[in-house]
C-alpha cells in the first residue's frame, strides 16, 4: 500500500492558491536552495498517510472550498518526490470535485504528465534564470524543471508564478530582463506574478538539526522594495 510522508497539513490558507485551502506539505526535496527555509523537510520522514486517509482529511473541509472557489494546494518541500502518494490521492480528491493546486520546482522523479492530469493549477517556483546560478543556488541543475514545464505546457496548464528575490542576486534591472525572457520562452498561461522577500525565518531551524545555513549572514529583502521591483516587472511583462 502506498503511504506519504506528510510534514503539515495547514487548513484554512489563503496565499497557496486561489479561495480559501488546505495545504498539505509533503517531505523529501532533491534542491538544497540556499534560502530555504523548511530545511527540515529536505528528508523524507516517517510515512505517516495513505492516500484515502490523507483524503478523508481534506474533504472535511469541501464546504468551505465550495463556497469560497479554494481546494488543496500540495507543497513541501517538493510534492512531485512523492509522486505515486501524489497522484492516488489526487485521483481521489478529483472523485470529489476538488480543485488541486501543485506549489512546485518542477524537479521530482518523473511521472508528471500522469499527474498533471489531476491538477489544475501550477504555482511554480523559480529559482534561478541562468543554469549556472540556478546549479549554485539549489546545488542542482534545471534540466528536470525543463522537463516537467515541457509537459505542463503541452497539457495547457495554468500557471502561478513566484520568484524569491535575494538581495543582490534578484533586486536588478539585468535579472528583471533575463526573467522577462525566461517565463516568455518557458512557460504559457501564467496567470499571476508574486515576489516574495528573502527572509530569515527559517535560521533557527539549521542550527537544530546541525546543518550549515549558507546564507547565514545575508540581509533580509526589504518588502517594500520587492513589491516595487514586483509591480515593476509586472509593467515590463504584460
Amino acid at each position: 500500500m502506498t503511504k506519504g510522508s506528510i510534514a503539515a497539513i495547514e487548513t484554512f490558507g489563503l496565499v497557496d492558491g486561489p479561495g480559501i485551502r488546505t495545504v498539505v506539505f509533503l517531505n523529501g526535496c532533491q534542491l538544497r536552495c540556499k534560502y530555504c527555509h523548511n530545511p527540515e523537510m529536505w528528508k523524507m520522514q516517517q510515512k505517516n498517510y495513505t492516500p484515502q486517509e490523507l483524503v478523508n482529511k481534506l474533504i472535511r473541509f469541501k464546504p468551505y472550498y465550495k463556497r469560497n472557489n479554494g481546494g488543496v494546494t500540495f507543497s513541501g518541500g517538493e510534492p512531485l518526490m512523492q509522486i505515486d502518494f501524489l497522484i492516488e490521492t489526487c485521483k481521489l480528491l478529483k472523485k470529489h470535485n476538488i480543485h488541486i493546486a501543485l506549489d512546485t520546482a518542477g524537479v521530482g522523479i518523473g511521472k508528471y504528465k500522469k499527474l498533471l492530469a489531476y491538477v489544475d493549477l501550477i504555482i511554480f517556483d523559480v529559482k534561478h534564470t541562468d543554469s549556472l546560478e540556478y546549479k549554485n543556488l539549489t546545488g542542482h541543475t534545471d534540466k528536470e524543471s525543463f522537463k516537467f514545464l515541457n509537459i505542463a505546457n503541452k497539457l495547457n496548464k495554468p500557471f502561478w508564478i513566484r520568484q524569491v528575490v535575494v538581495p543582490n542576486l534578484m533586486d536588478n534591472d539585468a535579472y528583471l530582463i533575463s526573467l522577462k525572457n525566461y517565463l516568455t520562452k518557458n512557460i504559457k498561461n501564467i496567470e499571476k506574478i508574486e515576489f516574495i522577500p528573502y527572509h530569515k525565518l527559517g535560521s533557527e531551524k539549521y542550527e537544530k538539526l546541525g546543518i550549515p545555513n549558507p546564507y547565514k549572514d545575508m540581509v533580509e529583502m526589504d518588502k517594500v522594495k520587492t513589491k516595487e521591483l514586483e509591480n515593476k516587472f509586472l509593467k515590463m511583462f504584460y
